[in-house]
């Protein structure tokens, strides 16, 4: 889930964000952090106490709707792969350059694209998907760390101003909490346990602790970039607008920085791409019995429609990862609501009692999510 969360979006809303909050930006991950967790740990413990998918869920309390949450989350999770899958090329074109155009980095994202195929077809996929994605995260985390420490960002103004920010932006909030636990991102953990047999009341210590730990780790990956973009700007390094996150390490570290803004934002796009489809594939496979029969066939068309589009379209991802996280701030909001729903529901989780305060700080995330998520989608469309 961390991995899936930490994806190309991830990194350049970062760095966006800091070079226009400054130190404030603090304050929006503090604010974002609590909101995930609240989120997620709703997410994870309903769906390991009811053992069911999501969509299976929302089917139960609501017949059809399981069908739309699906079609809502595989069209999302798809949009999205076209811009990891775009992210993957251009963090490989970074670190051996194929093409001469690093804005079309095609043959990057084409031998990234294999790469993931290949997790999907070895024999222990789910095994296989679990350690890629768990020691690229190391590697990800321990670069970052590198560039945020040589740019020598001013830390003790920066704690400072997460608890007493001089501006608030609540558009950044959303932004982050959507890109963190929306859309498909917080179920990619979700499901995998439920694949994995971690499940039922008497797993639920584990499945609270992997929940906290798994945005805490995306958290501290979010820290880092922070820290690494915040120095170099209060340095008064000049960010390239068209790729903002690559002057932060380039400025910091060097060529050896570009180098490692490369391999950062390969490992964060192909883990991304690992997790957008396993998840919007595990959406499907309960709604019909050909997509469970078919899943590694069906992910594997997934993939290759994304590299497709991608290859196609080139320079229209931008345009399309916009749509996809306005609609990644409504899905949060519609699946979240039908989860704490589903926690009144007697014959879903038996003698199971979900805390109270766990479902009053989920219906804060429900309401908040959900008027912001709107006026986002009104913003798009008064923009078109």
């Amino acid at each position: 889930m961390a991995t899936s969360a930490i994806g190309p979006g991830f990194i350049t809303q970062t760095t966006v964000f800091t070079q226009q909050l400054l130190t404030s930006f603090g304050f929006v991950i503090l604010v974002s952090i609590v909101l995930d967790i609240a989120a997620q740990l709703n997410v994870w413990r309903i769906i390991a106490v009811t053992e069911m998918r999501a969509q299976d869920l929302a089917n139960t309390l609501l017949p059809g709707m399981g069908y739309l949450l699906a079609i809502l989350i595989v069209a999302g999770g798809f949009v999205f792969n076209i811009g990891n899958v775009a992210g993957a090329g251009l963090g490989m074109n970074v670190v051996y350059p194929f093409d001469a155009d690093l804005k079309h980095p095609v043959i990057g994202a084409a031998i990234s694209s294999g790469i993931a195929l290949m997790i999907f077809w070895i024999k222990e996929a789910g095994l296989a998907m679990d350690w890629f994605a768990r020691i690229l995260g190391f590697v990800m985390i321990g670069l970052t760390l590198y560039v945020a420490i040589s740019s020598h960002p001013p830390v003790a103004e920066a704690i400072y101003r997460s608890f007493v920010p001089v501006q608030i932006n609540t558009t950044a909030i959303v932004t982050l909490v959507g890109g963190t636990v929306g859309g498909y991102i917080s179920f990619a953990g979700a499901h995998r346990l439920l694949d994995a047999g971690i499940k039922g009341q008497q797993q639920l210590p584990q499945v609270t602790h992997s929940s906290v730990s798994a945005i805490l780790l995306a958290s501290l990956m979010r820290i880092l970039l922070f820290m690494a973009a915040l120095g170099v700007v209060t340095s008064g390094g000049l960010l390239h607008k068209d790729n903002p996150a690559a002057s932060v390490f380039q400025i910091a570290a060097g060529d050896i920085g570009y180098k490692i803004f490369g391999i950062v934002l390969w490992s964060a796009a192909i883990t991304s791409v690992v997790g957008s489809a396993y998840t919007s594939v595990s959406f499907l496979r309960t709604l019909h019995p050909v997509f469970e029969k078919y899943q590694r066939l069906i992910t594997t068309l997934f993939i290759l429609l994304s590299m497709g589009t991608f290859a196609f379209l080139q320079q229209g991802a931008v345009q399309l990862l916009v749509i996809a996280g306005a609609l990644n701030g409504l899905i949060l909001p519609v699946s979240l609501a039908l989860l704490l729903a589903a926690v009144l529901k007697k014959k879903l989780i038996g003698n199971y009692k979900h805390p109270v305060w766990l479902s009053v700080a989920g219906w804060i995330v429900v309401v908040i999510m959900g008027i912001m998520g709107a006026k986002a989608i009104v913003d798009l469309v008064s923009r078109a």
